[in-house]
């Protein structure tokens, strides 16, 4: 892998990839963690407007079509911590991806009928959110075990604040945060002078440094629970539990207990409550360890009378594992490092875990992850379950 720092301060990391396809990955340092009360929804609203039109290609269409008539892809997406754009095709249309990219960054307009436009569509995707608890049960999850770190707030954002949603403020935030030393670009594939093309495309100046005010999360002293009712058939839990940010050791011993818990239909979870059970069809669990923030989550779709059985049978698996054997150890050792290998010969994955590792610390933590996992022992993930798995919060979207 290469890295280089240009002159305005974009960070670029090339990783030679032998294949057909290229990918260009740029990452902005911004998500909905970075946002004030009255800018609840912007990061993902500006990821939005960016598709909209631009000097050189005035419409939506014009710019997907730029891409998608070559058989390419391109897409977006926004987090709590970052926005990111990507383009893959064809290795010998590299140089319409960068300029494409560069433009949406650099000339868009952000035109006052799209803004009004935009509003509209986004306030149907939260509804759509809402609408279907199968993403709903997050939301409540995180805007529940969180009480002080803005992950609490959903990325897509507050109705009335999407509502009041200005050019001007759209303009302040993006000149804010859209500048080349808060970026990070990745290059994935079999291409050339990917630096000169990126030199002579991204050629805005450096602003002033993007600083974030560090918020810390009390810890949890007891266990919480939050239901809301719905008119629906089937009932939907979560159980969450805080833990750390990617850039801590322990993440890795808890990505090795997701792989115990949650993988396939091998896990226990799985096999408890659905295979042996029949309690659940939907059933897993979920370890996100971000830049400033972790938790860890068990969900399941279940009748409303099971609620009182599954629960219990969640909090049974979580204490076996105390007294976890190294066969179950190396197997969920195993499976992650063939889940990870294989996911990151897709371009586009390798493309994404470089820009996410690169603001985690180093992109070069990407190699280590395997090794990583490889280091946790039977004493780490006993460690873990006393220091992370003591309170639990639970949200429930109850049904009929």
């Amino acid at each position: 892998m290469k890295k280089v720092v240009l002159r305005n301060g974009l960070t670029v990391l090339f990783e030679q990839k032998r294949g057909n396809a290229v990918v260009i990955e740029i990452m902005i340092k911004v998500g909905s963690n970075y946002e004030t009360a009255t800018e609840r929804g912007i990061s993902h609203f500006i990821e939005h407007m960016l598709f909209e039109g631009t000097k050189k290609r005035p419409t939506n269409l014009l710019i997907s079509n730029e891409i998608e008539k070559i058989g390419g892809e391109f897409n977006a997406y926004t987090t709590n911590e970052r926005t990111c754009f990507y383009v893959k095709v064809l290795k010998k249309h590299f140089t319409t991806a960068i300029d494409v990219l560069a433009d949406i960054l650099q000339n868009s307009l952000f035109k006052e009928e799209d803004v009004l436009k935009e509003r509209n569509i986004v306030i149907k995707e939260i509804d759509l959110v809402n609408d279907e608890p199968r993403y709903y049960q997050w939301d409540l999850l995180q805007r529940t075990i969180f009480e002080k770190h803005p992950t609490k707030y959903p990325v897509y954002g507050e109705r009335k604040v999407i509502k009041s949603m200005t050019r001007k403020k759209v303009l302040d935030y993006f000149n804010k945060y859209y500048v080349p030393n808060n970026m990070i670009i990745s290059v994935v594939g079999d291409v050339k002078k990917w630096q000169k093309e990126i030199e002579n495309n991204f050629t805005f100046t450096k602003k002033k440094k993007v600083t974030v005010k560090k918020i810390t999360e009390p810890t949890q002293k007891k266990n919480k629970e939050k239901k809301e009712k719905r008119k629906i058939a089937s009932t939907y839990t979560v159980m969450g539990f805080k833990t750390v940010p990617r850039s801590h050791k322990d993440s890795y011993t808890l990505d090795v207990i997701n792989g115990v818990l949650g993988r396939g239909q091998s896990g226990r979870m799985f096999t408890e409550i659905r295979a042996k059970k029949a309690l659940a069809y939907d059933v897993g669990t979920q370890h996100l360890a971000d830049i400033d923030f972790g938790y860890f989550a068990i969900y399941a779709t279940i009748d409303k009378k099971n609620l009182a059985l599954v629960k219990k049978m969640i909090l049974t698996e979580l204490e076996k594992l105390k007294t976890i054997n190294q066969k179950d150890l190396n197997e969920a050792k195993t499976f992650i490092e063939g889940d990870y290998l294989l996911e990151i010969e897709d371009p586009q994955k390798v493309a994404d875990q470089i820009v996410f590792w690169e603001q985690a610390g180093s992109a070069n933590l990407m190699n280590e992850y395997v090794k990583n996992i490889k280091k946790v022992t039977i004493k780490d993930v006993q460690r873990i379950m006393n220091k992370y798995f003591k309170y639990y919060t639970s949200v429930i979207v109850e049904g009929k």
